[in-house]
């Protein structure tokens, strides 16, 4: 009889965020895929600040391995860097917000 104990240790980053640029308005999304569930203190930060579900904010899990950030109308201040952690494991990216330039 063979018992498979999967730790929070054992898990690895499958799928890390990758560089988003968006325009001003627009949504970014960032993805992070784990390896197996259940891995404790999930947490997203931009440029250092903790995030947390609200209305321009979403915060989504499926499986317990694929964690999804949502930035809804992002503005120019939201560029910066977005970091996933969760447990030990860390993944970074960099988010562009690029302004719509008028022409008249």
């Amino acid at each position: 009889l063979l018992l498979l104990c999967y730790t929070e240790e054992a898990a690895v980053i499958v799928s890390g965020l990758k560089n988003t640029d968006v325009f001003v308005g627009e949504s970014a999304t960032f993805t992070c895929e784990l390896s197996y569930p259940g891995v404790k203190n999930v947490q997203w930060w931009l440029d250092g600040s903790p995030l947390h579900n609200n209305f321009v904010t979403e915060i989504s899990e499926q499986d317990g391995m694929i964690h999804t950030l949502t930035l809804n109308d992002v503005a120019c201040h939201d560029s910066g860097t977005v970091t996933f952690r969760a447990g030990s494991l860390i993944s970074s990216a960099k988010l562009l917000v690029k302004g719509i330039l008028l022409l008249e």
